[in-house]
């Protein structure tokens, strides 16, 4: 038994009419989201970079151009104010540059510095890492599957194509 099971267990002793069945997939994203989390936090700290922050760093690093923070709000999913606070820090860190746009005087834009990739490219590797040992249990087959299936809730959750 794990420990959503456990969990959907206890509910239905304090409320047998709720049907918790449809919670067990989101409560198991959460906690194994929670899980991987944590395996990269010390790495994180070494770097002293939060997770929202190499969320900005690897989109950044994904475009392999400058973006408006409009833009990185979009492919984060992060609310405006926090892309804003997150590049401030980023920024005063030396990892991210803003410029004023090229064809769009009034425009800012951001970009990694070389300090910024050097980060990313060394944190996103270990990320996947701990990512390759959470399925390392699955067959190639049925790894395929289960991000078959998570893609099809994301779509439904999700449906902006970035």
């Amino acid at each position: 038994m794990d420990y959503i099971e456990r969990v959907r267990a206890r509910w239905a002793e304090l409320l047998p009419d709720v049907d918790t069945a449809p919670a067990e997939t989101g409560a198991r994203i959460r906690r194994i989201a929670g899980l991987l989390e944590a395996a990269l936090a010390g790495e994180l700290a070494a770097h002293d970079v939060s997770r929202a922050e190499l969320d900005v760093l690897t989109a950044l690093r994904r475009a392999d151009r400058p973006l408006r923070a409009g833009e990185i709000t979009t492919m984060t999913g992060s609310p405006g104010a926090s892309i804003t606070k997150r590049l401030g820090r980023l920024e005063r860190d030396g990892l991210v540059e803003r410029a004023v746009h090229e064809r769009d005087r009034r425009g800012v834009v951001v970009a990694l510095t070389d300090r910024g990739r050097a980060v990313v490219d060394e944190l996103f590797p270990r990320q996947v890492e701990h990512e390759r040992a959470a399925v390392a249990d699955l067959s190639a087959a049925e790894r395929a599957e289960l991000a078959r299936l998570l893609a099809v809730v994301l779509r439904r959750l999700d449906p902006q194509d970035y």
